[in-house]
């Protein structure tokens, strides 16, 4: 695994590995167990949060073909009514022409030429006419079509929505279980969780830090791609700022939210979905990764960091957290280690 220049190996490596914490080890067991639940639904609430960002962009994808669709089938009820109207013209013309019968009009004509010759006019005008039956046969069935296909694809964003708000529920009932966790705890119980949580957040924005002034200006950072090294020196400068679902900017984010407006300063526009943008760049195996690629975790997909060097990533982690340095292994908490992409 290529990492950062050496000259900074020596000042990440003193300042041990960047594991965001938990209280105090003196804390007493029942503290332990209550930070443990807490950071347990927050991080499930995070990884609902994700999932729902993908359904949000799958929404906005469907409302984008259901605005097509509409266009569609718009344009072909314009091209049904045009040649029904022709189709109807030439029946009245074809009924002015010959209501008695070709035979009749032809034995009491005075000018029998100049009827055969208006016969076949006549004729002509039948051809066309069966010709326009056949277009508005075809431009029915276009129409049909169309309205089949936006029928279905309604369906599905119908259900697209129904599935988003139940992940989003879904994590905020995560929060309030974390929150009702807290509030059986005694006064004194909570005050010494928050204080050790307070404490741990501190060590590690600090230890964060530390490490992106030690890029010194990130002047020297390279990576795997121009592009990750631009993204990565806008990330590392959000260290600091808090995890907000859907955040994308200026000061609060998710995980995808982080990146997405990482690359967009590179010049990438990426979606707002962890799962979604592992479809992009080249992918790239664990022991090969470089400064500035993506790293994707869970199944399915529900965070995204992107790595530094020397074993450390750049995060928005979970609600209750910040922008933050990690250490990057196989695993984030519970969710495995699915690849990395290079932008």
């Amino acid at each position: 695994m290529r990492g950062l220049p050496i000259k900074i190996t020596a000042v990440v490596l003193a300042l041990g590995l960047l594991v965001p914490g938990a209280p105090a080890a003196h804390a007493a067991g029942s503290i332990a167990d209550a930070q443990r639940e807490v950071d347990r639904l927050r991080t499930l609430a995070a990884t609902k949060f994700e999932q729902a960002n993908a359904l949000k962009y799958q929404i906005d994808l469907l409302q984008v073909t259901q605005r097509e669709l509409v266009q569609t089938e718009s344009r072909a009820k314009v091209k049904v009514d045009k040649v029904a109207l022709q189709v109807s013209r030439i029946a009245v013309e074809r009924f002015k022409g010959s209501g008695f019968g070709t035979s009749m009009e032809l034995l009491f004509s005075e000018k029998p030429f100049e009827y055969l010759r208006s016969a076949n006019s006549l004729e002509i005008l039948s051809r066309n006419f069966q010709a326009k039956i056949q277009h508005l046969k075809t431009y029915k069935q276009e129409l049909q079509a169309s309205r089949t296909i936006l029928r279905d694809r309604t369906s599905i964003l119908l259900v697209a929505r129904s599935n988003l708000a139940k992940e989003v529920a879904g994590a905020q009932r995560d929060l309030q279980d974390a929150e009702k966790v807290l509030s059986n705890l005694s006064k004194s119980a909570r005050k010494k969780l928050l204080a050790a949580e307070k404490a741990s957040e501190a060590r590690v924005l600090l230890k964060s830090k530390k490490v992106a002034k030690s890029l010194k200006s990130f002047k020297n950072l390279k990576g795997g791609s121009n592009r990750g090294a631009i993204a990565l020196q806008f990330a590392l400068n959000k260290i600091g700022d808090i995890y907000v679902w859907g955040g994308a900017g200026p000061t609060r984010w998710d995980c995808s939210g982080l990146t997405l407006r990482s690359f967009a300063r590179a010049g990438v526009s990426l979606p707002h979905s962890a799962a979604v943008q592992f479809n992009y760049g080249k992918s790239i195996s664990y022991d090969q990764v470089q400064p500035g690629d993506l790293l994707f975790f869970g199944r399915p997909i529900s965070h995204v960091s992107i790595y530094i060097g020397n074993g450390l990533m750049v995060q928005a982690p979970r609600p209750g957290k910040k922008v933050e340095v990690a250490k990057f292994s196989r695993s984030f908490g519970y969710k495995p280690f699915i690849g990395a992409r290079r932008i």
